[in-house]
């Protein structure tokens, strides 16, 4: 299958930082051939990057828009098609290296982290499975995780291929998980008490309009849309900032766990060392404090030094840096 190519400068958009950092439990990562395969928009990718783009394959898909786009009023190829889901994905119609700029200029532990941790990118995902992707999350590691979200794709939602002997299946609809026998059967599966929140949540969802219902959430203002993901059951203010930030288009909220915590505490906020937990006033403090310094635009910024302060980035050798991707870009303007 031969690769189709996306002009893209690595400094606008790095894979490993921005698949593999917390925000998408569906992608997995060849070393030998530094390829990443994973799912979104009910369609199976794989990608890779190789001097100034981003190659891609579609090894599947559902997407009912691509063949409604290709019909005799729209004539787009599938090609187009399909990079139009890679930039909105991506978020690529945002100017990157324009904001680590000004992010740089306002904060020197950015200045420091974007050296190595450049192009990474906020993705722009679909709300259902970001919102029940991150109810799995809760006391919980990434591994576990990715099978969580495994196992809902494969007993609730359709099969789009089968690829090297490995089945792909889309993101359940919501409406399959508000089934009342869902709790039983992911209890069976391991999920514990996150069953009950998944069901739940999605009964509630359903009963609130369902996709219409997101689409409300994305059109409030950012700490009203948090309020109303906070009604639903098993949604607490951390939870409920991952999806304002990475699927309602919510770019100043700021989910706080420990790392975050952390991070603020010891560079920004020293009045903050050495407490046990984060209680909701402190919680409060740190998402504004970065709100103040990097504008509305927050979260964004605030995952570059996520991504820069978690140990399996740490222990990485990254042999590129943001200088070497502007002498690359150098010399393809030449």
């Amino acid at each position: 299958m031969s690769w189709n190519k996306l002009f893209c400068n690595p400094c606008e958009l790095q894979l490993l930082g921005t698949l593999n950092g917390g925000q998408s439990f569906r992608w997995t990562h060849n070393q030998d051939s530094n390829e990443w395969t994973g799912v979104f928009s009910k369609t199976v990718w794989k990608l890779k990057q190789s001097d100034n783009f981003l190659q891609y394959q579609v090894l599947g898909s559902l997407n009912k828009s691509i063949s409604e786009n290709n019909s005799k009023t729209h004539k787009l190829s599938d090609e187009q098609n399909f990079e139009i889901l890679l930039k909105k994905y991506f978020r690529l119609d945002h100017d990157l290296r324009k904001y680590y700029k000004e992010w740089s200029e306002k904060d020197k532990l950015f200045q420091s982290a974007c050296k190595q941790f450049y192009g990474i990118r906020m993705l722009a995902q679909e709300p259902v499975e970001n919102l029940f992707s991150f109810i799995c999350s809760q006391n919980n590691h990434i591994s576990r995780i990715s099978s969580m979200v495994d196992k809902l794709c494969m007993f609730y939602g359709e099969e789009i291929c089968n690829h090297d002997g490995v089945k792909y299946f889309t993101f359940p609809e919501v409406e399959k998980l508000s089934d009342p026998q869902v709790e039983s059967k992911l209890r069976e599966l391991g999920f514990g008490y996150r069953a009950k929140f998944i069901q739940k949540s999605a009964a509630q969802i359903v009963e609130w309009g369902g996709e219409k219902w997101f689409n409300s959430l994305q059109e409030m203002k950012y700490k009203d849309a948090r309020k109303e993901l906070m009604k639903l059951c098993g949604i607490g203010p951390k939870v409920a900032d991952c999806i304002c930030l990475m699927s309602l288009n919510h770019l100043e909220a700021l989910p706080v766990d420990t790392h975050v915590y952390q991070i603020a505490a010891q560079n920004y906020l020293p009045h903050l060392r050495g407490k046990k937990n984060v209680t909701d006033k402190m919680y409060a403090e740190i998402g504004d404090h970065f709100r103040n310094l990097y504008g509305d635009m927050a979260g964004w910024a605030h995952t570059v030094l996520f991504c820069a302060d978690l140990k399996k980035f740490q222990q990485i050798e990254n042999s590129d840096s943001m200088e070497k991707c502007k002498q690359r870009k150098k010399r393809k303007n030449k």
